[in-house]
């Protein structure tokens, strides 16, 4: 396929501040890329840079194959929908929508006729003589949306589009976009801080730290084999166990270190005797089992319930967050055998962080 977006070795600097390390990414035409991180990791730096908002200090930026480091950002023809809507809120949803193309020169039919056509794709067309003050929340992100595809330009940024919305509208409008996406087949790049979004939206998911792009792939890719302890700890939700683990002399298995008690588990693995590792156990993977195959048993400090799961915290060193599915019958002050299957025990260097495959 064709790269639509290109960054080779950008860098950028305030001042001092190093907020873009050398990143290297490649976008082809078409896919939902989205740029995951904690606050302050880069990512929106990533976007504006992108938008032509933010000068970059160093490296190549392509768009459609064009070199974009000094193009103004109105002639990038990239859209931009934002966090805060930036809705004119003296024009009607119908004027919001045509007012690019108005400055452009399109006559006023054709404009109205766009307008008309894009409002059929995100669900507004009753609302084009409507003012953004009589708009609810998730109808003003897609009017945002709307006046970014009546353009029709290379690329789509979104700004963490969906902060503002409650959850239940957020997750509406995560089916919208993707759905959207769907059927533009168009190429977007969407910054959020929500793994979640990340993971359910997107082709292919940029998990950033310290303004380095710390891994990148497909999100279930991510999911199954993180590079290193922060992209396993931050992808998934409940987050990822980590316990301190010594691998045991027959190099097949792992010391758990939970504080009062050592616990040995199966990796089903050949790792070097004697190394000092970081076990990573997700919660959706320790299984609660009352048979004799428990892979170790732990006391319970505490549970909380949602109705279709439940969620148990251990009373170990460091504690454990373990998930079963539906209600169960656990309570605080039990001891309960856990079981995970080895190949589900992820292994990480103690001083590097870095996974061992």
């Amino acid at each position: 396929m064709t790269l639509q977006i290109e960054l080779s070795g950008v860098n950028k600097y305030y001042g001092a501040f190093h907020a873009l390390k050398n990143i290297d990414l490649a976008i082809e035409d078409g896919t939902f890329v989205a740029l995951v991180g904690p606050s302050g990791c880069g990512k929106s730096t990533l976007l504006r840079s992108l938008a032509g908002l933010e000068t970059i200090s160093g490296g190549d930026m392509k768009i459609a194959g064009q070199l974009m480091n000094n193009v103004p950002p109105r002639k990038r023809d990239v859209a931009m929908v934002f966090q805060s809507y930036a809705l004119y809120p003296h024009m009607t949803v119908e004027e919001n929508l045509t007012y690019s193309l108005r400055i452009r020169g399109v006559k006023k039919a054709d404009a109205r006729k766009a307008a008309e056509d894009v409002a059929t794709t995100t669900g507004l067309s009753h609302l084009l003589k409507r003012y953004p003050r009589e708009l609810s929340g998730g109808q003003r992100q897609r009017v945002a949306m709307s006046r970014a595809i009546i353009r029709h330009p290379k690329a789509f940024l979104f700004d963490e589009p969906l902060s503002n919305l409650d959850a239940a509208l957020r997750v509406h409008m995560r089916k919208e976009i993707r759905a959207l996406h769907e059927r533009l087949h168009a190429t977007f790049v969407y910054v959020t801080h929500d793994q979640i979004e990340a993971m359910t939206m997107a082709d292919h998911v940029v998990v950033m730290r310290d303004g380095v792009i710390e891994q990148q792939g497909r999100p279930l890719d991510l999911y199954d084999t993180p590079a290193n302890r922060f992209v396993a700890g931050f992808i998934g939700s409940p987050a990822m166990n980590f316990i301190p683990a010594t691998v045991a002399e027959d190099g097949q298995s792992l010391i758990l270190n939970l504080g009062a008690s050592d616990q040995r588990v199966a990796t089903g693995r050949s790792l070097p005797a004697g190394k000092h590792v970081i076990a990573g156990l997700r919660p959706e993977h320790l299984l609660v089992t009352t048979t004799g195959d428990a892979t170790f048993k732990v006391p319970v400090a505490f549970v909380e319930s949602t109705g279709s799961a439940t969620y148990v915290t251990t009373e170990t060193q460091p504690e454990l967050t373990v998930v079963e599915t539906g209600r169960g019958a656990i309570s605080s002050g039990d001891t309960i055998g856990l079981w995970i299957a080895p190949d589900k025990i992820h292994v990480f260097d103690r001083e590097s962080d870095l996974r061992i495959s």
